[in-house]
């Protein structure tokens, strides 16, 4: 029996990549699920692909970026169930763009989703987790919320907040039965980056894609499975890919000039987004 037989678990933009991926993976294990994504034909496919249909997998349209909704989702599923046991913070989008060029109101949209979406889910979902005997947060960051990267400045700042919002949880949740857990994927393939905003005007998202997927090194289904085991093993932080653990280690030891040598050695990209 796996770990996650006869549990809940709610996952946030699981219209697509990890979030599909993971709940692909819960519900062949016999979890049940609460998904969310704003793309409805998206999440409407996730379910239709679930190998057990006959575990309940239930789908809620959602912005992340809108704290009411998700407070009200969360009083849903309190109202149904009284707790949950696993919540996985994924939703994300992706920004490139130079600080002196970009538009403000790109930001603000990323922000909302990559940051104010994780503490939305966090604060909403909290007391869900403490009414469970053994309860999960999982919380979705990025190799670039441990390094800066040319265009990336929005991007690494979401990421960035989500590092620290989750390891300060972390600490405050350390005696409680609720065990945190901050993720960093490195390139994995999803289509955070064809979905994206800025880059060049004549971009195709197509382009922007295949742009991304030279980075590449990890796939959704691989990602999903190290965080089902990062939660079964409670985990404090996953750094997922060969690549973003080798960026890890030498932004560590070169916290300086850490730049120049991963741009050397071809391990980031201008337009990269992880």
């Amino acid at each position: 029996m796996s770990y996650s037989t006869g549990k809940s678990a709610v996952i946030t933009g699981a219209g697509s990549g990890i979030g599909r991926a993971l709940a692909r993976q819960l519900n062949s294990e016999g979890c049940t699920l609460f998904l969310s994504d704003i793309d409805e034909a998206g999440l409407a496919a996730t379910v239709a692909g679930l190998a057990r249909p006959e575990m309940a997998a239930h789908q809620q349209l959602l912005d992340v970026a809108d704290k009411t909704a998700m407070d009200s989702w969360a009083e849903t599923i309190r109202e149904a169930r009284g707790s949950v046991d696993i919540v996985v913070n994924n939703a994300g989008v992706a920004l490139s763009a130079r600080v002196d060029e970009g538009r403000y109101e790109d930001i603000q949209w990323l922000m909302g989703i990559n940051f104010w979406g994780v503490v939305h889910g966090t604060t909403a979902f909290l007391p869900l987790l403490k009414a469970a005997p053994t309860a999960h947060l999982v919380n979705i960051s990025s190799i670039f919320g441990m390094i800066g990267v040319p265009t990336q400045s929005a991007y690494n700042a979401s990421k960035f907040a989500v590092r620290g919002y989750t390891d300060a949880l972390r600490l405050e949740m350390a005696d409680s039965n609720v065990h945190v857990c901050c993720v960093h994927p490195g390139g994995v393939g999803t289509n955070i980056a064809r979905r994206g905003r800025g880059g060049p005007a004549d971009m195709s998202e197509e382009e922007r894609g295949a742009a991304f997927d030279q980075y590449v090194r990890t796939t959704a289904e691989s990602a999903a499975a190290q965080i089902v085991t990062a939660i079964e093993r409670r985990k404090p932080r996953l750094v997922i890919g060969s690549d973003a653990r080798f960026i890890n280690l030498v932004s560590r030891l070169f916290p300086v000039s850490y730049p120049r040598l991963l741009s050397g050695l071809g391990a980031i990209g201008r337009d990269e987004q992880a």
